[in-house]
This record gives C-alpha cells, structure tokens and sequence, in this order.
C-alpha cells in the first residue's frame, strides 16, 4: 500500500518539479493582490483591538489559497476520465483505489504547503505579525485534502468542463468571501451566519487565525474538519470504485 501511494505521489511530484518555478511564480500573484488591496489599501482603514487588518487577513488568504490550489490540483483528473481518456491505464496497473487516491490527496497537500509558504514569506514582507506552530499546518493539510476531495469527488461525477466550472461559481466562490476569510462571520445575519458556520472554511479560517494570533483553540472546529475530511474520503473512494467497475 505504501509503495503504491508513494508511486502515485512521485508521479505528481514529477510533474510539478518540472513546472515548479511557473508554479511558484503563478502562486505569488494572488497573495500580492490581497495583500496589497486589502492588507495595505483597505487596512489602512480599519482598525481592530486585535491588531492591523493585515494581521487579521493573512490567515484568512492562507485559508482561501489552501483551498483553491487543493481543488486545482486534482481537477486534471476530470480531463483525464472524460476527454484524454487516460484515467484507464491506472486501472490497468496493479494499484488499488484507496492507494490511488490518497496518493493524489498527498501531491495537492504539497502543493498547497508550497503556496502558503510563499504566502507566509510575502506577508513577513508587508509586515504582517503572526506565528505559526505545528497544530497551523496540522489545519492546512485537513483543509488542503477536504477541498482536494471535493476536487476528486467531482471529477469522478461530472461529465464537462462547463461542470467543472459550476463547481467554483456555486461552491468555491462563495465559501471565498463569506467563510471568515476578509471579516469575522460574527456581523452575518443569524441565518446567514448559521449556514457559513456549517462550511468548512469557515472553521479553517478560525483556526488558523486563532492558532496565528495566540487565541484558543476552537476544538469543536477541528473535529468538524475531522469528519469533512472523513466523510470525504468515503465518498471519493466509493465514486472512484464504481468508476474502476463500470
């Protein structure tokens, strides 16, 4: 099992060494935007008994960003299944399903360490005041492999790019803005609020903030993340294994 997931895994590191500098490059330029339309532009503005704006949105785009470059990062399957039809020759090989995906789940939690250290380089460069500790990436990872599940899952289901693309518009997009990223989700309406605090990045975004800033640890939202996690798992392994039968 291991030497499976690893092959799986070393495919992927393969293929994003060989593009790793476009990759970081490419990565930076979101960071900087946020940081400098919000952290510096809008955070001029705003003052927090916490701390500067900025300090309170680092681990908000850390969050965001983990979640976009885990989905991304497992979307090319849905090409591979549906149009290059080239899903095939890893049923041919003698890997199992469960290997197969938890070696894609690992090559999207890499990249999205490598992301988030470039974007805690750039914030340490705008000023921003934070510490990080190992339960910080312990959250990072949980959040990188439930959104790259949710990557996985949909690959597995959907038929189109158009699909695909329906995926960031009604799921991503939302949870970008309104998951406690940009502004505590305290200000929602009751209801609103209520529906955010059941997503999953809303608690990410708790967690790091709180574990950045040196807050209690909300312990409830790491068991949340737990079962997304979970939960998630399970049914991308059950989609791909019905997948491997057809």
């Amino acid at each position: 099992m291991l030497h499976d997931i690893g092959t799986v895994f070393w495919r992927d590191w393969i293929v994003l060494k060989k593009r790793l500098t476009k990759f970081i490059f490419s990565r930076m330029v979101a960071p900087l935007l946020y940081l400098t339309a919000f952290g510096l532009g809008l955070g001029r503005s705003v003052n927090l008994d916490s701390g500067s704006y900025l300090d309170f949105i680092v681990p908000g785009i850390i969050a965001l960003n983990s979640m976009n470059i885990s989905f991304h990062s497992v979307i090319s399957i849905h090409a591979e299944r549906v149009y290059h039809k080239s899903l095939e020759e890893y049923f041919l090989a003698p890997i199992s399903a469960t290997a197969f995906l938890i070696g894609k789940l690992l090559g999207a939690v890499l990249r999205s360490i490598i992301s988030t250290a470039i974007i805690i380089l750039l914030a340490k460069i705008f000023g921003a005041n934070f510490s990080l500790s190992i339960t910080f990436f312990a959250v990072l990872i949980l959040n990188s492999v439930i959104f790259a599940e949710v990557g996985f899952f949909a690959a597995m289901k959907l038929s189109s790019y158009e699909e695909m693309a329906q995926v960031n518009t009604y799921i991503l997009l939302p949870m970008s803005f309104m998951c406690g990223t940009f502004f505590s989700t305290a200000v929602l309406p009751e209801v609103v609020k209520f529906l955010v605090d059941c997503l999953p990045l809303t608690h990410t975004s708790l967690l790091m903030r709180s574990i950045t800033h040196g807050g209690d640890i909300t312990y409830t939202s790491g068991l949340i993340l737990i079962c997304y996690a979970s939960v998630g798992f399970l049914a991308c392994l059950k989609a791909f294994q019905k997948l491997l039968e057809e």
